[in-house]
């Protein structure tokens, strides 16, 4: 059974006389293709709804440093509302968002407020029953990019699952998505599940955390089906361009990073750099045996890429760092020509590590195209049906007036 419901009647946070939580705060501004700025408040911002549900009940919060109501965090938030936050679980990259991409996070205790901080990124990645059982109600407030391989939407499946289990009602704060206005890329086939991709998605999908945990629960993905409640974002729609005010991750550190991100992601199943320990992350790539010397950069260890690819090795390759935002935004579909540029113009013996490209893609067929010659076009066509098939899924689920 698809239990799921979506709380859509709120007021505009500024309309408040007392703000949030008794401070003003200021929404993102944000635009549209051919519209004008717009105000876009996240749904934690909606507090008149959420808060009510929260009395007198133990909670436990899913939260990084992207959970923010303006410059404050939900944690501190809930807590001075007088909200029983009884234990705070944390993703990927930690519960301060600065840990390397794939370090283990272990528990430990948040210092300014003594909660315990379970971690879902280290010896394991569903909660289990006895880091359940004293909440009553769960939230997740986690800043998605709209990546498959992102694991947050992987992290919110594990918990849907024992949340159903345990019969933990799931609360989460939608927040926009900056790759929201698009779907693109092979669909992943379930032979190759993994943590960078467990559903028959595609690469890019179109759709918020808050759309993507009902589609969670709506096609039969968990063994039970979870209580979920959506709290909606306010003045966002599909074709919304959002930038984030925190960063997601370490290295995705503006909007240019994270348009390019879907598609240079797949540089991490290769031999190429894409500025992990550099300050342009997902803004170049390189690797010492490109050809063409015009542009060089050498990866450091640094916060967030204590041993990145290529260490302390001069690389030479692109630099996209300059690349137009509206125009990347515009395109709406994931920027094949660099990887396939790459490929092209370098000895592609040992290019590609297959068994973690094949992850990304969900399946052999992507490389095994490339490395037969086909042209990006020839790749387009090959991914038609399958964008087809998900996207009247989709449509199902969706919250906001789509694209």
């Amino acid at each position: 059974m698809f239990l799921s419901t979506t709380l859509k009647d709120h007021k505009n946070p500024t309309e408040n006389s007392g703000g949030l939580f008794g401070c003003a705060q200021r929404p993102q501004l944000s635009k549209s293709l051919g519209e004008g700025p717009k105000e876009v408040f996240p749904g934690a911002w909606a507090t008149d709804l959420y808060l009510p549900m929260l009395k007198g009940k133990r909670v436990g919060l899913v939260v990084n440093q992207t959970s923010t109501i303006g410059k404050t965090h939900l944690i501190d938030s809930l807590v001075s509302s007088g909200v029983k936050v009884v234990k705070i679980f944390a993703p990927e990259h930690g519960l301060r968002g600065n840990a390397d991409a794939g370090a283990d996070i272990a528990d430990s205790i948040d210092a300014k407020t003594g909660i315990k901080i379970v971690s879902l990124y280290g010896n394991k990645k569903t909660p289990s029953h006895e880091d359940l059982f004293d909440l009553d109600v769960v939230i997740f407030d986690i800043q998605d990019v709209g990546v498959r391989f992102y694991t947050y939407i992987n992290t919110l499946q594990y918990l849907m699952q024992a949340l159903a289990t345990s019969k933990i009602p799931l609360i989460v704060l939608d927040r926009p998505n900056p790759n929201g206005h698009y779907i693109d890329g092979p669909v992943l086939d379930f032979k190759y599940r993994s943590f960078v991709g467990l559903d028959p998605i595609p690469v890019v999908y179109g759709m918020t955390i808050g759309e993507f945990a009902q589609m969670i629960n709506g096609e039969g993905w968990l063994l039970d089906s979870c209580y979920l409640t959506v709290i909606p974002c306010k003045g966002y729609d599909h074709n919304t361009m959002y930038e984030l005010p925190v960063k997601p991750s370490p290295n995705l550190p503006n909007l240019r990073s994270i348009l390019l991100y879907p598609g240079l992601c797949f540089f991490e199943g290769t031999n190429v750099s894409i500025g992990r320990g550099t300050d342009k992350q997902f803004q170049i790539a390189g690797c010492p045996e490109y050809g063409d010397h015009k542009y060089s950069f050498t990866p450091k260890a640094s916060p967030g890429a204590t041993n990145p690819p290529l260490k302390d090795k001069k690389c030479y390759g692109v630099d996209l760092s300059k690349a137009n935002v509206d125009s990347l935004f515009a395109l709406r579909h994931m920027d094949l020509s660099v990887l396939l540029s790459f490929f092209h113009k370098m000895d592609t013996t040992g290019f590609f590590n297959a068994s973690w490209f094949d992850k990304l893609a969900g399946g052999p067929e992507f490389r095994e195209a490339i490395q037969a010659g086909m042209n990006e076009e020839q790749i387009r066509e090959s991914w038609k049906d399958g964008l087809a098939i998900f996207n009247e899924r989709r449509k199902r689920y969706l919250l906001y007036r789509d694209f």
